[in-house]
Parts: structure tokens; C-alpha cells; sequence
């Protein structure tokens, strides 16, 4: 039946979609962390990739996670010597995590999981229809 093809795309698209939003809350709580020792590392932003696939028993395409990876741009840096995590120079790593683009993420993960909800509720009313018929 295609409708069940429908509802099950959709659930993938809305399960990664649920991933996506996961891990951008999880860049936007620790977007202030920066490292324990001197001169460590602070907290890098995550990253999301998504990978398409055919599955064998739906016979269509479908969306999943194929990586939750971290984003290797330089680590800004402040001056801030009484810091414990300060460098011998006096500088504190800082997390590369930008809250104005997880929120455009954001943003963008919630339409595309409302897109895939609209799709589920279309398909659900075409399958209630189709009962209603054949009573």
C-alpha cells in the first residue's frame, strides 16, 4: 500500500529532524563551556549529516543520520587570566558555537519537521477516507 510508504518517509524525515533539534540544544547549553585545565580545549560545535538510503522492505528512499561530527573551525579566544582554563599567555579557549546560526538551524529543523507532520496527517485523513469507503 503507498500510503504506508508515505507515513513511513515521513516518520524517517521527522526522526532525523528530532535528532537535528537534539543536537542543537545541546550546542546552545553548552555554548559558554570552555575548558577545566589551562589551556584546554572548550566545548565544539556539534554537527548533524544526513545521509539518504533505500530501504529494502519500503522499496523507496528514506533520510537518516549518517554522522553526529564536531565542527573543527578555530576556537575563539578572550583575556581572561584569572580563568582556570587561561593559557600561560592568559587566554581562555571559547566554545565556536554561534547562537544566531543554531537558532537559523533551529528554525529550519522545525519546518522541515512540521513539512513531514503535514505530510503524516494528509496521508492518515486519505487512509480514514478509504475506510469510511469501503464500510
Amino acid at each position: 500500500m503507498e500510503l504506508s510508504k508515505a507515513l513511513n518517509i515521513s516518520a524517517s524525515g521527522m526522526e532525523v529532524q528530532t535528532t537535528r533539534l537534539r543536537v542543537i540544544a545541546e550546542n546552545l547549553a553548552n555554548q559558554s563551556t570552555t575548558g577545566s585545565t589551562p589551556g584546554a580545549d572548550a566545548y565544539r560545535r556539534k554537527t548533524v549529516t544526513f545521509e539518504n538510503k533505500v530501504d529494502q522492505a519500503l522499496g523507496a528512499e528514506t533520510v537518516s543520520v549518517k554522522n553526529i561530527g564536531q565542527d573543527m573551525s578555530d576556537l575563539p579566544v578572550r583575556y581572561d587570566p584569572a580563568n582556570p582554563a587561561a593559557n600561560a599567555d592568559g587566554y581562555v579557549k571559547l566554545s565556536n558555537v554561534n547562537s544566531l546560526v543554531e537558532m537559523m538551524d533551529m528554525r529550519e529543523a522545525e519546518r522541515s519537521y512540521q513539512a513531514n507532520l503535514a505530510v503524516m496527517q494528509s496521508t492518515r485523513s486519505m487512509l480514514n477516507r478509504a475506510i469510511e469507503l469501503l464500510k
